[in-house]
């Protein structure tokens, strides 16, 4: 007996009924488990494509965000990069400066720089440092050996007060009172002190010092140092007067360097801060030589004693 389905529909034509048979309904069993089956199907792949979509979204947001942060450290490193370029064509303009300025002063002292010598060596020969500088103030003579009032007869030819003849004036005098404290303007020991007639300076003292250099007091009233003795920069050796051949109480003040005679005027005004300006008034010292000498010699750091002032001195005295 063949089996069948009968499927009625009812709708406002009537009663209508269908026989289907076994197989028919099989088909359409299968064909909706098939359908079924596949909406199951797409809708895992929807919800997995889904969260794949996601997670590539994720992803990407991460990428742009690590793109936008190296790109803001490549903004930083162009600026920074941008500001040591800068700053390396400043320093490069400061050196040459620096090379031009250190020219001069190897021309001012008479220094030749050596072939493929670095401007750190060149510097470290023209460029003394602070206490070598200190000590090169102690042993060379500057500074006034007396309160400064002014000079009352200039270093070179003049007419002679006393004799009356032109001859040449070998140091510069002093304008002082009788009795004016009279200071050692650099290290040294007494070669002479005493009263010296030949010369006509009267009552003398000659300090020598280092590197060639000595020193003349004349005219003195007052001695209060020996022959032989050590005497320390500012340091009292004796006092103004009229001794010898003299119009009137000055100090005659003298500076040579291997007995030839300098200008005392560019050595009394000679201090630390117009330091550079020595090489350029005085060309008769060979400043390279005592330069390369005081580069490459150990600095022993002065004493506060040594560095006590002059005016310190005088306030002592009086």
């Amino acid at each position: 007996m063949d089996k069948h389905f009968t499927i009625t529909i009812h709708d406002e034509n009537g009663l209508k009924q269908f026989n289907l048979h076994q197989f028919v309904k099989k088909v359409l069993l299968y064909t909706f488990f098939s359908f079924a089956f596949l909406g199951v199907i797409g809708v895992g792949a929807i919800l997995y494509l889904n969260y794949n979509v996601d997670r590539l979204q994720k992803k990407k947001e991460s990428i742009e965000s690590a793109y936008t942060e190296l790109k803001k450290k490549h903004e930083s490193l162009e600026a920074t990069m941008k500001a040591t370029r800068y700053s390396l064509l400043v320093k490069k303009k400061e050196l040459n400066e620096l090379s031009d300025s250190l020219s001069e002063i190897e021309t001012l002292i008479g220094l030749k720089p050596i072939e493929d010598e670095s401007l750190k060596e060149r510097v470290s020969v023209a460029k003394l440092s602070s206490s070598e500088r200190a000590t090169l103030m102690q042993l060379i003579p500057n500074g006034s050996p007396i309160e400064y009032h002014g000079i009352t007869s200039k270093f070179g030819y003049r007419i002679h007060p006393t004799l009356m003849r032109r001859e040449f004036h070998r140091g510069t005098d002093l304008r002082a009172k009788m009795k004016t404290p009279v200071y050692a303007t650099a290290d040294g020991i007494v070669e002479w002190a005493g009263y010296h007639k030949r010369s006509g300076y009267g009552n003398l003292i000659i300090l020598e010092h280092s590197y060639g250099f000595k020193t003349y007091f004349g005219h003195l009233n007052k001695i209060v140092i020996k022959s032989g003795q050590f005497v320390k920069k500012g340091q009292l050796i004796g006092y103004t007067g009229n001794s010898g051949l003299s119009n009137g109480p000055h100090l005659h003040y003298e500076i040579r360097f291997i007995q030839r005679p300098l200008n005392p005027f560019y050595f009394i005004k000679w201090t630390q801060k117009n330091y550079n300006q020595i090489f350029e008034k005085e060309k008769k010292v060979p400043w390279q030589s005592l330069i390369m000498a005081m580069s490459r010699i150990k600095v022993v750091q002065p004493t506060q004693t040594q560095q006590s002032s002059q005016p310190a001195q005088k306030s002592k005295e009086r």
